[in-house]
C-alpha cells in the first residue's frame, strides 16, 4: 500500500529515482486525457484529423522551445491522438543542469516536470476558455529516458505510426 502523506495516501513516483530530469537528456513521453476521452479529433483512414482543440495541442508543443529558450531543448516527433500525445523531447546543455546543480531533488523548474506543467496547463487553459468546458488531462504524464540509437529509432517509429495502428490501441474506444 503506498505510504500516506499528511493522513492521505500518495501514490509513488513513477520517475527514475536517481535521475536529474534537468539533465541533458532525451525523453519519450506520453499524456492522456482524463478517462482517455477524445478531445483532439479522430482517426480516418489511419491518418490523425485535428479538431481545433487538437490543433492548438500541437501548435503549444511546437513553442515549447521559444518559450524556453534557456533550457536548450529540441522537439523530436510527436503525434497528437484523439485522446492522448506522444513526443519526443530533448534537454540540451544549459546552464540549468550544469555541474553546479545542486540536486535532483532541488528546484522543480527547468526540468522535464515543468515543461510538462507549462504545456499541460496552456492546453487546459486554452481548453476552458473555448468550447471544451469538460476537459481534463490525466494527473500525470508518462516517461522514458531513451539511452540509445536503437531506443531512439524505436520511440520514432512507434510514434509516427500510432495513427495507422489506431485500431489496435488500448485506449481505442471508438
Amino acid at each position: 500500500m503506498s505510504d500516506k502523506f499528511r493522513d492521505k495516501y500518495r501514490i509513488p513516483s513513477a520517475r527514475l529515482q536517481n535521475w536529474d530530469y534537468g539533465s541533458c537528456g532525451t525523453y519519450f513521453i506520453t499524456v492522456n486525457t482524463r478517462m482517455h476521452l477524445h478531445y483532439f479529433g479522430k482517426i480516418l483512414d489511419k491518418e490523425m484529423i485535428l479538431n481545433d482543440l487538437g490543433r492548438h495541442v500541437e501548435n503549444e508543443w511546437v513553442k515549447t522551445p521559444e518559450i524556453r529558450p534557456d533550457m536548450n531543448l529540441e522537439l523530436g516527433v510527436f503525434v497528437v491522438m484523439p485522446n492522448h500525445f506522444h513526443a519526443i523531447i530533448i534537454i540540451g546543455n544549459n546552464a540549468y543542469n550544469q555541474k553546479y546543480r545542486k540536486s535532483s531533488f532541488g528546484s522543480q523548474s527547468k526540468n522535464l516536470a515543468s515543461i510538462m506543467r507549462g504545456f499541460k496547463s496552456a492546453v487546459t487553459t486554452y481548453a476552458l476558455k473555448s468550447d471544451y468546458a469538460d476537459f481534463a488531462w490525466q494527473p500525470r504524464y508518462h516517461d522514458r529516458i531513451i539511452r540509445d540509437t536503437q531506443a531512439f529509432q524505436n520511440v520514432q517509429d512507434y510514434i509516427i505510426n500510432n495513427p495507422a495502428n489506431w485500431d489496435n490501441d488500448k485506449f481505442f474506444n471508438d
